[in-house]
């Protein structure tokens, strides 16, 4: 393999770890006569996670991290005094097939810098996998990202040959956008999106009516906010998650902990470590939004704008809402389930099902894989004793779940994480 890509994929590569909406969950693409690749199992380079939840290894680069912007967040801003690199477009799928002939990837998440105008990279990168699906009938993943304000035309021919587009938010805020990008704004990127979505649903439609039409990327979108450089709340954050969730196409928001990469900018915040636990809670909403059938207004409100770092979501509810519970396991219907902390789907799924035959108690529950830590405040059945939520009260929940540093918290401390 040439020495001088070889360092280009070094510089480019490291250039391509700060974006996290890397998924390559959403579509099975099996073996075929002819053709090279697929998108079933393996292991690799980057890790990501099909919807089975097997491990899936992409080659995840840029194409290049020359860029005409200047975005106070991004390590490849123009004027930062990086090293920088270009691979052609030849060079990169040769580097992709190469790669994968050897067993280190099975698809490829590509990305790239802004060269001279928005349409002009995403050409490039639409050549890339053109290249890739009809000259070297390459059959594994690919996900692309969509340039904020490329044109239509090119974000449709994208998604014939990407099994994933996404275009990154980065701020939520349109006024946080402009103190950090001036020369961005929402409008650039939600284009993309409008244009990503139509073609889902004409592909949809089309292949209604005729089997074998193409597909337009088969696993849809994604897209990816930064949490931590600028002021919004998690509520923001959540709320516009939501509505994103509501487009058809829209498979995953991913939340990125800011990473103070040039902290000379006093536009930033300066962290000492990225908000990783912040980070982990917008996820966890995000997981109650999709799967749970929660409500933005009900994880978070204007009395409680930001979700509690010491308890995940859900509990932070349960414990707001003491009216709620304890609920009998053996009579609640499959919603209320998904309302106590320490059920998860799978196991409310077993508790419907199972309770049909005997009563549950507290070993069956334990055994179906429930939290019991949690959920033993929250529940009755069989065989608990009732010191529910209402004996120990919220506060004395909380204490007897806060984390051990949080263990000899102030009790008025506590009243004010979960009063009304």
């Amino acid at each position: 393999m040439n020495e001088n890509v070889l360092n280009k994929l070094k510089i480019l590569a490291e250039s391509a770890k700060y974006d996290v909406s890397c998924s390559s969950s959403g579509t099975v693409r099996a073996n075929k006569a002819g053709m090279v690749g697929n998108t079933v199992g393996g292991w690799g380079i980057c890790h990501s996670f099909a919807d089975d939840g097997r491990c899936i290894s992409l080659l995840k680069v840029m194409l290049t991290n020359h860029c005409i912007y200047d975005c106070a967040y991004c390590i490849n801003r123009r004027t930062n005094d990086i090293p920088r690199a270009t691979l052609s477009v030849s060079e990169l799928v040769e580097l992709t097939m190469e790669f994968y002939r050897r067993n280190y990837i099975e698809g490829l998440f590509l990305s790239s810098g802004v060269v001279r105008n928005p349409d002009y990279t995403m050409e490039r990168l639409v050549r890339v996998a053109k290249d890739l699906r009809t000259v070297h009938r390459f059959n594994g993943y690919i996900h692309l990202k969509s340039i904020p304000g490329a044109s239509r035309e090119l974000v449709n021919e994208a998604g014939l040959y990407a099994d994933r587009l996404s275009v990154n938010i980065e701020i939520p805020t349109e006024k946080n956008l402009k103190l950090l990008a001036p020369e961005k704004d929402h409008e650039s990127v939600f284009s993309p999106m409008r244009y990503i979505q139509q073609g889902v649903t004409a592909s949809a439609e089309e292949r209604r009516r005729f089997r074998h039409a193409p597909r337009f990327a088969p696993a849809g979108q994604s897209t990816q906010m930064i949490v931590g450089a600028t002021s919004e709340s998690d509520q923001d954050i959540l709320r516009l998650s939501s509505a994103l969730y509501r487009r058809q196409s829209m498979r995953r928001v991913y939340y990125s902990g800011y990473i103070s990469v040039n902290t000379y900018d006093p536009r930033l915040p300066a962290l000492k470590q990225p908000p990783l636990v912040r980070e982990n809670r917008l996820y966890q909403a995000d997981w109650l939004m999709r799967f749970y059938h929660f409500t933005v207004d009900e994880i978070v409100d204007d009395t409680h704008p930001n979700l509690s770092l010491d308890f995940d979501p859900k509990l932070t509810w349960a414990l707001r809402h003491p009216e709620v519970f304890p609920i009998d396991v053996n009579t609640a219907d499959y919603e209320l389930l998904l309302r106590v902390p320490g059920i998860g789907v799978k196991s409310a799924r077993l508790i419907v099902a199972s309770r049909r035959f005997s009563r549950l108690g507290f070993f069956q529950l334990k055994q179906m894989g429930i939290v019991m830590k949690k959920a033993r405040y929250f529940i009755t059945c069989r065989e608990l004793p009732e010191q529910t939520i209402h004996e120990l009260t919220p506060q004395g929940i909380a204490r007897l779940l806060a984390p051990k540093t949080r263990k000899k918290t102030d009790d008025r401390q506590l009243n004010l994480d979960f009063s009304e």
